[in-house]
């Protein structure tokens, strides 16, 4: 027992360690190359640029108040686990940004606004990324795309793109430049391909065979834990000309780590193949297509 829950205890400080880098990359991306060349990005900090831009009202104050409402929200569909990793994703990032936006009062690349953006959009999704890797989140449009993620099993860079193209749009009664629009799409692209891209591609499947003499607790655990049906199968070890069990699951390419989890505090003897899925039809997967 107290085995496991240091176990559980070293995962939770892994994922609050991805959670603090992506943040720090997110921050310092886009204060440093976007903020500071008057790009209006996507997401609630882009509503809070534009309320800066506005009314001079700091980053950081707008972005805790609209986040209160949202992490309401956040609390009753996605359980108080994401809600405790999304306060404190907030409210890190809102002293980040608080401090960033004071030290970098100019660019850092002078009369290179392409160049920041594309510098700055990589940092800001490589960064939300790591934060969504460890089970985290920004707050703000990023629990509107958990929401979608977990019901519609549409990628997370792809729900967002949706609610930033209303509030980039949003930025034209501003500044009323249509070049400052097509640099916060081009960032909201960039952004949105590496956040994808760190995720390794959140609707790819997987399947896993796993060789376990305590498969009925592994079993037990990814049902009761993962909410994912598996099967087992009669086997035989040629080699040793024994009968062994094989637990065959498919999951989420995203959902791999949890399963060496929990196949690892069982089992560290067992072993896993894990390969790539071409497409999954079926319950909790794709709808079946004609």
């Amino acid at each position: 027992m107290i085995a496991k829950n240091i176990q559980q205890l070293y995962y939770s400080l892994q994922d609050y360690v991805f959670i603090l880098l992506g943040l720090l990359m997110y921050s310092f991306g886009w204060t440093g190359f976007i903020l500071s060349n008057e790009i209006v990005t996507g997401g609630v900090t882009g509503i809070c640029a534009l309320i800066f831009f506005a009314t001079g009202i700091p980053v950081s104050v707008s972005y805790i108040v609209i986040n209160v409402v949202l992490l309401a929200i956040a609390f009753k569909i996605l359980g108080g686990k994401f809600l405790i990793k999304t306060i404190f994703g907030v409210v890190a990032l809102s002293l980040l940004l608080s401090l960033f936006q004071w030290i970098f009062t100019e660019p850092l690349l002078k009369d290179q606004p392409f160049m920041s953006i594309v510098i700055g959009a990589m940092l800001c999704g490589a960064g939300l990324g790591f934060v969504f890797s460890g089970n985290g989140s920004t707050g703000g449009t990023d629990i509107i795309a958990a929401i979608v993620n977990k019901y519609k099993h549409v990628s997370i860079g792809r729900a967002m793109i949706f609610c930033d193209f209303i509030i980039i749009g949003s930025s034209y009664f501003l500044f009323h430049s249509i070049d400052k629009i097509v640099f916060a799409l081009v960032e909201m692209l960039i952004c949105n391909y590496m956040l994808d891209l760190v995720l390794n591609g959140n609707r790819q499947s997987v399947q896993f065979l796993i060789f376990s003499q305590k498969y009925p607790e592994i079993a037990d655990r990814i049902n009761r834990d993962m909410d994912r049906g598996c099967t087992i199968l009669d086997g035989m070890g040629w080699y040793s000309k024994k009968p062994v069990k094989v637990i065959v699951l498919i999951a989420k390419k995203s959902e791999s780590v949890t399963i060496f989890r929990i196949v690892k505090s069982i089992d560290k003897r067992a072993f896993i193949s894990q390969s790539t899925v071409r497409s999954v039809y079926g319950e909790g997967f794709d709808e079946i297509k004609a």
